[in-house]
């Protein structure tokens, strides 16, 4: 599920990344430990203390604060069970980056360099200007790899994998084989892509239109052509050539948004407005809060929106216990799920388990080592595995679709089959 990554921003962050990285090095991995028998930064005799990496806040709005909810819910749950190994995680808490390339750096600078973190985990944004640095530092850290970053740095793991692919690695097909399903096949079905004007966005389009044409769908239109920092508050230029873009000028059969809201509701009310009938399609509106608004209530009914988690709508005994966990940690509430929640929780899962394997002297060489040939089955992302999560994805995921005001499963959680990519 690609982001926008605004470019300008991000170069300037790049700038900052070799300041930080300069003024950093004798800082990081060389602090010593709160208790003797141990050289690991963050981790004492009976602690592990871990932070996180969020947007929380947004110019347009969107936010995955609750992500930071999720992590704190499955590391309430690993103290409640005695923690690990016997230590339990001291979790800080997230960071807001406010999708800004600078202050990610700088909130990782902040959890390493002040907070003495052992691990980032989660680390949910649009931006990861963070990552050299804190690979450099030797900082564990798990997020939603929906960016680079995740792919390939030995000490940073997506937690469904790396869903950035790269030459000579593979492709996640559950987006259009699950589409295939919903118009019961793909031969002779037309698909159009849009996404936004930036680098994630050309690159969703390119990773998507093969991954389309590998399932069987014709290509009708492909194009990252929406600004990435400005709302259009005019959606008819793009919505005339997605009209006219299918066999014969007709409208496709199924339009796939790269993008996420409040662009998603923008697009899609145009498209109704224009009298489409097709397939309407996005990776990011899979939340009950979006729903408290009528305009966006009506314009995401029908919509089908792609999971890489379990639905909330399934009863296995993980997905009883993920909300089991959510409610306590929001106090006994019952709080409406999203997918943010899912985010933050199986990010703190994943550094929870590899972290079980490392045994009791918790060090970065010993997660590391832990990590390697680390593998489950099961979970609410499927069957992991590491470094394999490092190149690719777990290949897992769900579509659900928005009905008269709630999400019903259209096509039920499953794993399939890569392909590679070139």
């Amino acid at each position: 599920m690609l982001r926008p990554i605004r470019t300008l921003a991000a170069a300037s962050a790049a700038l900052l990344l070799a300041t930080a990285c300069n003024s950093a090095s004798t800082g990081g991995t060389s602090e010593k430990p709160g208790s003797p028998g141990t050289s690991a930064r963050g981790v004492t005799a009976d602690a592990i203390k871990v932070g996180g990496i969020v947007s929380m806040t947004t110019a347009s709005g969107y936010s995955k604060k609750d992500t930071d909810l999720g992590a704190k819910a499955r590391y309430d749950r690993a103290n409640a069970e005695g923690g690990v190994n016997g230590r339990r995680i001291d979790y800080l808490g997230a960071e807001d980056d406010g999708q800004d390339p600078a202050r990610n750096l700088s909130a990782a600078r902040k959890l390493v360099q002040q907070d003495k973190v052992f691990a980032v985990s989660p680390m949910s944004s649009v931006t990861f200007a963070g990552a050299d640095f804190l690979d450099g530092q030797k900082v564990p850290t798990v997020g939603w790899g929906t960016l680079p970053s995740f792919c390939g740095p030995k000490y940073i793991y997506g937690f469904n994998g790396c869903l950035v692919p790269t030459p000579g690695g593979t492709l996640n097909q559950t987006w259009p084989e699950g589409l295939a399903t919903v118009l019961g096949g793909a031969r002779g079905k037309s698909v159009a892509l849009i996404a936004g004007d930036n680098d994630a966005g050309k690159f969703g389009i390119r990773t998507f239109t093969q991954g389309f044409k590998a399932a069987g769908f014709t290509l009708a239109y492909a194009k990252a052509s929406v600004p990435a920092t400005s709302l259009p508050s005019d959606w008819s230029a793009y919505t005339k050539e997605i009209l006219r873009s299918g066999p014969g000028g007709s409208a496709p059969d199924v339009v796939v948004s790269v993008m996420q809201t409040p662009y998603n509701i923008g697009l899609f009310t145009a498209l109704k407005r224009s009298g489409y009938k097709g397939v309407l399609t996005d990776p990011t509106d899979y939340d009950p809060g979006l729903l408290a608004k009528d305009a966006t209530r009506q314009a995401l009914d029908g919509v089908h929106v792609l999971l890489q988690f379990q639905p909330f709508e399934a009863d296995s005994p993980a997905m009883t216990q993920f909300k089991a966990d959510i409610r306590k940690a929001a106090g006994g509430k019952d709080v409406p799920l999203n997918m943010h929640m899912m985010t933050g929780y199986m990010s703190a899962d994943l550094f929870l388990s590899i972290a079980a394997k490392a045994g009791k002297e918790l060090t970065v060489e010993s997660f590391q080592k832990a990590a390697n040939g680390f593998s489950d089955t099961g979970t609410l992302v499927g069957d992991r595995a590491e470094p394999k999560g490092q190149k690719e994805s777990f290949g897992c995921g769900a579509l659900v679709r928005l009905k008269n005001g709630r999400y019903e499963v259209a096509v039920p959680f499953r794993c399939y089959p890569a392909i590679p990519f070139g």
